[in-house]
């Protein structure tokens, strides 16, 4: 029940915010407890299936300047379609995405990320083309290592299968579940 009410709390926070003018695109997915700047809200664009991981935080104004200058800094903030968002990424004032990018978690975003390519770290650096990173984890992928929709995590999940999962982690590193 506890988990219904925040999740009600959380839509009706987005949805506030796309009143005051956050642009947000079909299929965005929030995974949870994330901050969108709700003071300039109006300068963040958000593109289609767009995936923010836990605590991911954008912000389109610095107030660093405030106390010493009167002024606050804003600009605006774009993601693209098909990105994916770390958790604990945070994303600064004049960054732009580019549509179907991957950013590792604990990655703080400024700048331009052009398109087709995974980033991470702090400043967020090109690691990988979006197209070299799914090859290589398509070709990690097996018949023991890859799970349907049923070993998602959730309440229901048996300790059976939970046993399967820690099971095949150890032995192959990692697991793909759909």
């Amino acid at each position: 029940m506890i988990s219904l009410i925040k999740k009600i709390i959380k839509k009706r926070q987005l949805v506030n915010l796309v009143n005051r003018g956050l642009k947000v695109g079909r299929k965005f997915q929030v995974m949870g407890n994330i901050r969108i700047d709700h003071s300039h809200c109006w300068h963040i664009e958000i593109g289609d299936s767009v995936t923010l991981a836990p605590n991911v935080h954008i912000l389109a104004h610095d107030a660093s300047t405030k106390m010493f200058l009167d002024y606050t800094k804003v600009k605006n903030v774009k993601i693209g379609n098909n990105v994916f968002i770390g958790a604990n990424s945070v994303i600064l004032p004049g960054s732009i995405i580019g549509d179907n990018v991957i950013i590792g978690a604990n990655s703080v975003v400024t700048g331009h990320l052009s398109k087709n390519h995974v980033y991470a770290g702090n400043i967020a650096k090109k690691i990988i083309s979006i197209d070299e990173y799914l090859s290589k984890s398509s070709k990690c992928m097996s018949k023991n290592n890859c799970f349907d929709k049923s070993f998602r995590s959730s309440p229901s999940l048996s300790q059976d299968q939970k046993n399967i999962l820690i099971k095949e982690a150890k032995e192959s590193h990692i697991i793909y579940i759909k």
